[in-house]
């Protein structure tokens, strides 16, 4: 069912048409905080400091050249290693203010806690606690921090990130209070122009040639090795730099799905446009919508571009107004020329604001919010919530209010009763009761599908008889006013669980007792994000003895479950954090809007990226029914060859089973299965036209086809225990279970991780433990 908000159907009502830039600036070279700016980044410490620290690491390895010893040589054995001095007034510009924890702190972009010599990599981590508890004591809130220098690699890279990852979970334990932003880059780009000099430069150790070819995901691999050793910890983010060329989406689509916080842009970036002011390609602007889209947008941070933000003030109107022309789409050059020695020149010389501004028009030129990214909406983005149980649970108002904000499932649902009354009338089939067609709205709430029928009802003209069907006692008084004030009497409402109901009653006498009769059309809404699981067939295999036969007609009539392999750290990090309380946060499929993801699966013949599980269809087959009816009566003795221990089986033909593979091109990781469904409310019955159906569907691929702007029901979340990373041609196979014992029904999912080896042979990479539900089983 929906587990979103009513405030969803203008977006003008929403506040801001468009996402807001919050924009910034970093300079390299600045040595004291500044006081009169909205959004700037400080140095903790000065040059003063860095001439100390430079001075001491030189002094020490002076020290071992004259006693012939070797510092690379002590990194098994031990080591004297020179011990950083405390701060002084002199060499920090950073002081406790009212303004310091607007502050973005920058922790000294010359250390290396990277470098494989010992004396640097120890004077580096240093530098970096001595730096961050100073920070902490200032009262700053957010610490940048460079990332690592290099990736994996057989020159050290390796021994290099790991030191590097162990020195930012050490630095969380310091700054407990910090939210730390990890500077990546979003692929390593070839270098250009002058590195700025670091305390690797002072040993004596060669620099590893760089790299012939670019690998894309490498400096994600990082990034990835980073937080994973950090234990996904919530206050790590990323502050990602954007490259001059835009890489391929799959890797823009990896890096959307991590925690950004700032979006930087070096001088690099820019273009230049006709005019000679600055300006982003098309891919960078498109990149830039995307992730502003975010819950939690990132900032963008401008990195030693132009003059220092003190000289003007941010998000002034002024800034548009200085005789800069908007850019235009021929005023572009080619990737090739805005990146030749030239072109890069014009882009580092200082024009004044003109960086600034072309942002801020840019802010101005994103597509408008839709009714689908309305502030209600986009507050339930990653947000987790545990699914319904509404057969044990009987709703509030407010939760049934917000499932009848969504009008594209009514219109769907009234147009599947007018096709299925029009045809019945057309077909000129019998009815249950003599003149009208009788429909039951099982499990109606507060009334909604109640309406769309007597709406179906005067458009095709066909009488009815309508019964409402409700077990919540609360919604059964809510029903009766309906009745009373909107549907005119019209409507027989009848407090029971449907599984329970008799049918319609003929006649009552006290002699003969009341007579039952059966049911045309049976309308329930009671699908969930996986299609069943909220128990629909459960509830419908109860309700199904009322149905007319041969005529009876179900709405949904079916429903298919989908699923896909995702990866989503933000969720990951945040089931995490709850699994310290909560010992089921694992084996809860969670109900979720998911947006910070990524698909990790590419489309390929025969392997779609989004498979199906199962499928459940109404009504069953007689010959089911009986069998149920056998098994639950004790006419079937040890139940089923599928029944778990001590249940009769009753239930067992609502279990499934599927095994599918899905297949990765690029190396990733997986924190579990993204779930979706379809569902055919009716299908068309008059010869010549079957296939033509009303539909609805949460699939990616397939809602607006079938069901533009829905939201009354967003995806549901398998989680993995333990995130599963894979390399290239990786095929990912998942097994998953509907089980139950005649009293609950819960989940299975297990994922495994197949890297092909060879033309015909495979080795596993990577495997879940066997997940399961049953501790949070939905009971029946």
């Amino acid at each position: 069912m929906a587990s979103a908000g009513d405030d969803f159907a203008d977006p003008e009502s929403c506040g801001p048409q468009q996402p807001i830039f919050h924009i910034g600036k970093h300079e390299s070279d600045r040595d004291v905080p500044l006081t009169d700016s909205d959004f700037v980044t400080t140095p903790i410490t000065n040059r003063h400091f860095k001439d100390r620290v430079f001075k001491l690491v030189t002094d020490h390895l002076s020290l071992l050249d004259t006693k012939g010893e070797k510092a690379t040589s002590t990194v098994t054995g031990p080591r004297a290693e020179p011990i950083l001095p405390p701060l002084t007034p002199e060499d920090t510009g950073l002081f406790p203010s009212a303004a310091v924890n607007t502050y973005a702190a920058v922790i000294s972009p010359w250390i290396d806690l990277c470098s494989t010599d010992p004396i640097v990599a120890s004077i580096s981590r240093q530098v970096l606690n001595l730096e961050i508890n100073y920070a902490n004591f200032c009262g700053v809130r957010s610490i940048i921090v460079t990332g690592p220098s290099r990736d994996a690699s057989k020159d050290g890279g390796n021994q290099g990130l790991s030191q590097y990852s162990r020195a930012i979970k050490e630095a969380l334990a310091i700054g407990s209070c910090l939210s730390f932003l990890i500077h990546m880059p979003m692929y390593r780009e070839p270098a250009s122009g002058k590195v700025a000099p670091t305390l690797a430069s002072l040993c004596r150790q060669p620099s590893p040639a760089p790299a012939k070819e670019i690998d894309l995901f490498s400096a994600w691999d990082s990034w990835h090795q980073i937080r994973t050793m950090c234990s996904y910890n919530l206050r790590l983010f990323v502050a990602l730099q954007l490259p001059r060329v835009m890489p391929e989406k799959d890797l823009q689509s990896r890096w959307f799905a991590e925690p950004l916080h700032y979006l930087t842009f070096g001088p690099e970036v820019f273009e230049m446009n006709k005019s000679g002011f600055p300006s982003l390609s098309k891919h960078h602007q498109e990149t830039i919508f995307t992730y502003m889209r975010l819950k939690a947008m990132p900032w963008l941070l401008l990195c030693d571009v132009g003059p220092d933000v003190s000289q003007f003030k941010l998000h002034s109107p002024s800034l548009l107004a200085q005789n800069l022309p908007a850019p235009t789409d021929d005023e572009f050059p080619t990737l090739a020329a805005a990146h030749d020695a030239e072109s890069l020149a014009r882009s580092r010389a200082p024009r004044g604001n003109a960086h600034m501004a072309y942002l801020q028009w840019l802010e101005s030129q994103q597509p408008p919010f839709t009714a689908l990214e309305s502030t209600t909406l986009t507050s339930f983005q990653d947000w987790l919530q545990s699914p319904l149980q509404p057969l044990s649970d009987n709703l509030e108002s407010a939760t049934y209010e917000v499932f009848e904000g969504d009008p594209v499932k009514y219109n769907q649902y009234e147009a599947a009763v007018v096709e299925a009354l029009a045809e019945w009338k057309k077909l000129g089939l019998p009815t249950s009761k003599k003149g009208v067609v009788v429909i039951a709205v099982a499990g109606s709430g507060r009334g909604p599908l109640v309406t769309r029928a007597l709406n179906a009802a005067e458009l095709t003209g066909v009488p009815v008889e309508v019964w409402a069907v409700e077990k919540n006692p609360n919604a059964y008084v809510y029903l009766l006013r309906q009745n009373q004030t909107t549907w005119g009497g019209r409507v027989n409402v009848v407090k029971s669980d449907m599984r329970a109901w008799k049918g319609p009653v003929v006649s009552d006498s006290v002699e003969g007792g009341a007579v039952y009769g059966k049911v045309d059309i049976l309308i329930s809404e009671l699908l969930g994000s996986f299609g069943d699981n909220e128990l629909s067939p459960e509830c419908l295999d109860g309700i199904q003895h009322v149905m007319a036969k041969p005529h009876g007609i179900s709405i949904p009539s079916s429903y298919t479950a989908h699923f896909s392999p995702i990866s989503t750290p933000k969720l990951h990090a945040d089931i995490l954090a709850r699994s310290a309380t909560d010992p089921t946060a694992f084996d809860t499929p969670w109900v979720v809007r998911l947006y910070a993801l990524d698909f990790v699966c590419q489309k390929a013949p025969d392997r779609p990226r989004f498979q199906q599980a199962w499928e459940f269809s109404h009504p069953i087959p007689e010959s089911t029914l009986q069998a149920v009816n056998a098994r639950r009566s004790g006419g079937v003795v040890g139940g089923g060859g599928g029944s778990m221990a001590g249940a009769a089986g009753a239930n067992d033909h609502n279990s499934r089973y599927c095994h599918v593979t899905f297949v990765c091109r690029t190396r990733g990781v997986i924190h579990g299965l993204a779930g979706y469904f379809e569902s055919t409310l009716y299908e068309s019955r008059v010869e010549g036209q079957e296939g033509e159906m009303v539909e609805i569907s949460t699939h990616p691929e397939r809602i607006d086809r079938k069901s533009k702007d829905m939201i009354s029901w967003f995806p549901i979340f398998f989680p993995l225990k333990e995130a599963i990373t894979f390399p290239e041609d990786t095929e990912l196979e998942v097994s998953m279970w509907r089980q139950t014992d005649d009293s609950r029904v819960w989940y299975e999912w297990q994922v495994e991780a197949w890297t092909w080896v060879g033309p015909s042979s495979r080795v596993l990479v990577g495997k879940s433990g066997l997940c399961t539900s049953r501790k949070v089983a939905c009971l029946m």
